[in-house]
């Protein structure tokens, strides 16, 4: 059974940090794109960053970019998602997705984890 499970969530004021990781089991992690999506209230779930199986190349959502980095340990089995300058629209549950071709899409990925929440204060 396919396990991912996401961690690091929570209360954070603008402008701050947080990173979530998700630590996979299940599966082979190092043959799997992973990436990260979120779902704002009442909105649908969208991209929001995304990894090779080696780690060399990253895509990320345009808002995100030059705030979050993603990154990976394939010995650990684990994903990251490191957020900086975070800003109020970024408040939303963020999901830990594998794809064993691109998780550029919801419809993609193969494995969703249960999600985080983040919630930004302004």
């Amino acid at each position: 059974q396919v396990l991912l499970v996401e961690s690091g969530g929570g209360l954070v004021q603008a402008g701050g940090s947080l990173t979530l990781s998700c630590a996979a089991s299940g599966l082979t992690f190092s043959k799997y794109c992973m990436g990260w999506f979120r779902q704002a209230p009442g909105k649908e779930r969208t991209f929001v960053a995304e990894i090779t199986v080696s780690g060399r190349r990253t895509w990320y959502e345009d808002s995100v970019k030059g705030r979050f980095t993603i990154s990976r340990d394939n010995a650990k089995n684990t994903v990251y998602l490191q957020m900086n300058s975070l800003q109020p629209e970024d408040a939303a549950v963020y999901f830990c997705a594998a794809s064993y071709g691109t998780v550029a899409s919801p419809s993609s990925v193969d494995h969703w984890g249960k999600g985080t929440l983040v919630t930004v204060s302004s």
